[in-house]
């Protein structure tokens, strides 16, 4: 298969619902390679972590979208996430960046860890009191993290099924192949979490608390702030919605793992202590996410291959996890591999924000579920939603019989 039919395969459903075959394909091939005069593709650890780093890199480039789609304008979903710092390169970013860093130092998350056990076990209590096999996804996967990330920006508890469809439908921005009826949506969900912490700003003005938009609010209103309205606004959606997507899908593809691995689920049920090692191998074996991206202004070079001005690169993140090159036995489940340091969250100056705290939520979580229920499995077939670049399940089903 040559690398421009097996990229291409990753575009279609089959291809986004198990990328792992095409990525072996892709692995056939150079590390970087060009398809065309401005666009290539990375998969291997080295290279992604290279560019990752390198401050020539951008995130996104204005100049380089008015050259290629001059009439085109973004909507609300892709300009909120334009604006956030997410997709703003320097100064503006390390800026934004800067402003949020306080609420995901390590001292912070984990002082977090009593939360998230309590909620983590009221959960599972949930799910023990719901009759015949329930979806996992729906019932704790999301419940979870959209609880602690709504905890950490002061959001009331009744807003959290809201906020995930939402939140959910905006994301769809980030995934390369879109559909123009994903878009109409999204938008519309972009407009009302405009419109919804446009009304937590004015709360919180009136009165402001000990959470993340408070401190947020109060940053933008100070004599002098170069935060601005527009700003705050994007970067609070963008909190919201990176707090958890990543960390729902974690906690999926993580548990298809353990159950598909019953020795291995067996010995962290018996020392949770392990939990740390067990959660990076699942990041690395299937990544939440899979893709992003980088663009440069100049000419650059990455592993003998020169990449002309305005070049977009996509890095494939879960390509770069199962290079035989960097791990030994990329497919197999090794959660004692050592070193072991995937890049589902990226590196360099836009690593995750909130990667700690998805840690801690499946290094608790995982032992929690296992615990409670030895006999955890598989109630029928789980289905992925249809995206690549945020990986996951649209339900999973599984059946919580025989509690401890």
């Amino acid at each position: 298969m040559e690398v421009g039919e097996a990229f291409g395969l990753l575009m279609t459903p089959a291809g986004r619902d198990d990328p792992y075959p095409t990525y072996r394909v892709l692995h056939e091939y150079p590390p970087l390679v060009e398809l065309t005069g401005l666009f290539a593709v990375a998969t291997g650890y080295a290279v992604i972590d290279e560019i990752l780093r390198d401050p020539r890199m951008r995130v996104s480039d204005a100049e380089l979208v008015a050259r290629l789609a001059p009439n085109w304008e973004p909507g609300p979903a892709a300009a909120s996430m334009f604006l956030s710092m997410l997709q703003t390169n320097p100064p503006e970013h390390a800026r934004m960046r800067r402003l949020a860093a306080g609420a995901f130092t390590a001292r912070r998350v984990s002082g977090l860890r009593d939360t998230i056990t309590r909620q983590a076990s009221d959960l599972a209590e949930y799910l023990a009191a719901l009759a015949g096999p329930v979806d996992f996804m729906a019932e704790y996967a999301y419940p979870l993290p959209v609880r602690v990330i709504c905890a950490l920006l002061g959001l009331p508890i009744a807003d959290h099924q809201w906020i995930r469809e939402r939140a959910e439908a905006v994301t769809v921005v980030l995934e390369p192949m879109l559909e123009l009826s994903t878009l109409e949506p999204a938008d519309v969900a972009a407009r009302e979490l405009e419109v919804y912490f446009t009304d937590q700003i004015e709360r919180r003005r009136r009165e402001p608390g000990d959470d993340l938009t408070s401190a947020l609010v109060a940053v933008h209103d100070a004599p002098g702030s170069t935060l601005t309205r527009e700003e705050l606004l994007a970067n609070l959606v963008l909190l919201l919605i990176a707090g958890f997507e990543t960390t729902t899908n974690l906690l999926g593809n993580g548990l298809v793992v353990l159950l598909n691995h019953p020795d291995a689920a067996a010995r962290l049920r018996e020392d949770p202590s392990l939990a740390d090692r067990y959660v990076e191998e699942l990041l690395r074996l299937d990544s939440p996410v899979q893709l992003t991206s980088r663009w440069s202004r100049e000419p650059v070079e990455f592993a003998g291959t020169r990449l002309e001005p305005y070049s977009e690169v996509m890095l494939v993140l879960g390509a770069g996890n199962r290079d035989g090159r960097h791990f030994a036995e990329p497919d197999r489940f090794d959660p004692g591999r050592e070193p072991n340091q995937p890049l589902s969250f990226g590196a360099g100056a836009h690593y995750c924000l909130g990667a700690a705290l998805a840690r801690l939520e499946a290094q608790v979580a995982f032992p929690i579920l296992l615990r409670r229920f030895p006999d955890l499995a598989l109630a029928g077939d789980p289905v992925r939603r249809d995206r690549l670049t945020l990986r996951g399940y649209a339900s999973l089903p599984v059946s919580v019989t025989g509690t401890s």
